[in-house]
Order: C-alpha cells, then sequence, then structure tokens
C-alpha cells in the first residue's frame, strides 16, 4: 500500500484525524501528510474542517468524503442493487424475504463452521471478526472495560444493498446472535445507514 493510500485507509478505519495524528501513525513529518492529503482533497477524496482546540489556533481536522469511501470496494453495488429491485419486481417482498433468508441461512453455516465450539465468549467473538474482516468489512473486536467487546466494522461491502433493503442489516444482527451463542446479548451500537460512519456491535456475557 503506498502513502497516500494509506493515509486514506487510515481516515476510513480511524475517521477524522489531523494531519499531525496521521503522521505520527505512518512515521511521517505532518508536512508530508499533509501533502497527500491535499492531493486527496484536490481529487475529491477527502475534506477537511477547521476546529478551535483549548489553546493556540484552530487545527485543521481530515475526513473522507464520499468518493473517498468510493475507493473502497462495495461488492458490485449498482447490479446488485438492480437485482433487488428486479426480484422484488418479479416475486414481490415475499421473494426477496426468501431470497435474504437463503443468505441468512449460508452465512450462520459459515460463520458456525469457523467459530466451532469454542467455549469462551472472547474467542468466539475474534473468530467472527476474522470472518467479516475476509468478506471485506475491515472487522475487528475491541475489549472495553466492563469486559464486554465491540464489533467495529469500519466498511460495508454489501452497503449498497443494505440501503436498499434494510432486511440485509437486520438479518446480520439476527445471525451474530445465534453464532455467538444464547449467553451473550448483541446490540448494534452505530449504524452506517442511520449517518454512522461505520457499524459497530456490542457483545455482552449474561449473567447467570
Amino acid at each position: 500500500m503506498n502513502t497516500a493510500d494509506h493515509v486514506l485507509f487510515l481516515l476510513k478505519t480511524g475517521g477524522v484525524q489531523t494531519a499531525q495524528q496521521l503522521a505520527e501513525k505512518l512515521l511521517l513529518t505532518s508536512m508530508g501528510v499533509r501533502r497527500h492529503l491535499e492531493a486527496a482533497s484536490k481529487a475529491g477524496f477527502v475534506g477537511s474542517e477547521d476546529r478551535a482546540d483549548k489553546v493556540g489556533r484552530p487545527a485543521r481536522y481530515w475526513r473522507l468524503t464520499d468518493s473517498g469511501h468510493a475507493r473502497f470496494p462495495d461488492r458490485h453495488s449498482t447490479l446488485t442493487v438492480e437485482l433487488i429491485s428486479s426480484v422484488r419486481e418479479v416475486f414481490g417482498q415475499s421473494g426477496l424475504d426468501k431470497l435474504i433468508n437463503a443468505r441468512e441461512v449460508q452465512c450462520e453455516a459459515q460463520y458456525e463452521a469457523k467459530i466451532g465450539r469454542k467455549k469462551k465468549l472472547s474467542e468466539r467473538v475474534a473468530k467472527l471478526a476474522l470472518a467479516r474482516d475476509e468478506e471485506g468489512y475491515m472487522a475487528k473486536v475491541k475489549v472495553q472495560s466492563d469486559g464486554s467487546f465491540l464489533l467495529i466494522e469500519d466498511h460495508c461491502p454489501i452497503c449498497a444493498a443494505a440501503a436498499e433493503c434494510q432486511n440485509f442489516c437486520r438479518s446480520e444482527l439476527a445471525v451474530f446472535q445465534r453464532v455467538l451463542g444464547s449467553d451473550c446479548t448483541v446490540n448494534r451500537v452505530e449504524h452506517l445507514l442511520t449517518g454512522a460512519r461505520r457499524c459497530v456491535y456490542e457483545i455482552k456475557l449474561i449473567d447467570r
């Protein structure tokens, strides 16, 4: 990955940041990173805003634009949306629901095969995150101070399909709950389609 792409990747996975914050992660000078940001801005991939910090002059924060997000793969988005529309038109909503249910069964079987019979919730969550990462969701796990887990997905490769039919999102949440087991709860706490920059799921062990 070249430096220009790495800058975009860090904005994708880390959200809004300053040139200095990016430079520290890339082990580069802030001036060097700023040049990449300015080039990306001219190309329409990033935007910026100045925010007043507690002391000193305002700091410039950079973020991905829609064009910047589009540089990360969305699985054949146009064709997918057209197919969803066609299925709904030809077979009705019930036909589309059958299609989503079939995908749900397939995904659940794949995740269960990868998770296996892991006893620890931490192991199950890690295996699920790995499976999602392999599918292009840029998934990772963060352990919170109370021992619960955050499954963080910085990218959605089926975003266009989910925007066209939000049953895909409801289906995924149900699958996560089943494959992780009845000893935990799974809740979506950030949702790309409601304005968040990513999807995040909080997973908590149920006290017995």
